[in-house]
């Protein structure tokens, strides 16, 4: 049912933004720009018009959410992480750029029963990859970007468990390990230079463990984040 939700959100965001790249909404704010003073009355102002796409750095950050798993089966419950994530690209040409991120969540998570009444301790995930992004369907109101980026995760299971074994709870060792982000943004613009940013991304990390069987885990999990970008002036 969560998944359903969140999905439900990021889908709504994505037909908003595919309306407002519509032809006509194109025509709509073509012609809402050409208003002006026919008759010495006033002049219509757009604050659009020089939305480009030609700018060589971007830099936005945004409050975030993450959906993890501290540990591996039997371990059921998952983690529901807030933090924030920072994301900045170098743009080779007008439709590709090279970008990294950088995110930090922290929240608690359900433990295993344990006998030392270890309950909701507290994790966090820090991330930080690079690779290639993607200027898809664009115009001076919104644009729809992919990336695909690899990389690491740094995962701390073990700071509430009261020195004990990350075993008794269930969880991973603290570690660092591979990570991907695979997802995009959706750029809503409201002026030249400064758009509010949605950004859903499915995260992968591969986390293992060095007790019991000591195997290694990859999780896909579910990420967002909605804050603001800004393009810096400098064109290509």
């Amino acid at each position: 049912m969560r998944l359903f939700v969140r999905f439900s959100i990021s889908f709504a965001a994505f037909v908003f933004a595919v309306s407002a790249l519509s032809p006509r909404a194109l025509a709509q704010g073509q012609s809402s720009a050409s208003s002006t003073a026919g008759n010495g009355t006033y002049v219509a102002l757009d604050p659009l018009a020089n939305v480009h796409y030609d700018n060589r750095f971007d830099l936005s950050i945004g409050a975030a959410y993450a959906h993890i798993k501290a540990g591996p089966p039997p371990l059921h419950e998952g983690a529901n992480l807030g933090g924030l994530d920072l994301n900045a690209s170098y743009w080779l040409t007008r439709r590709w750029a090279l970008e990294g991120t950088g995110r930090a969540y922290v929240g608690t998570s359900g433990a295993a029963p344990n006998p030392y009444n270890i309950s909701g301790p507290f994790v966090s995930q820090y991330v930080f990859a690079a690779g290639p992004e993607w200027l898809g369907p664009h115009n001076k109101h919104a644009a729809l970007l992919a990336h695909a980026m690899v990389g690491g995760a740094y995962g701390k299971f073990e700071q509430d468990l009261r020195g004990q074994s990350p075993e008794v709870v269930g969880f991973f060792n603290d570690q660092v390990a591979l990570a991907a982000v695979i997802g995009g943004h959706i750029d809503l613009n409201r002026s030249a230079r400064w758009a509010f940013r949605i950004t859903p991304d499915a995260l992968y990390t591969r986390y293992g463990i060095n007790y019991g069987n000591q195997q290694v885990y990859g999780y896909w999990n579910f990420a967002i984040s909605v804050g603001a970008e800004y393009r810096f002036k400098r064109k290509r």
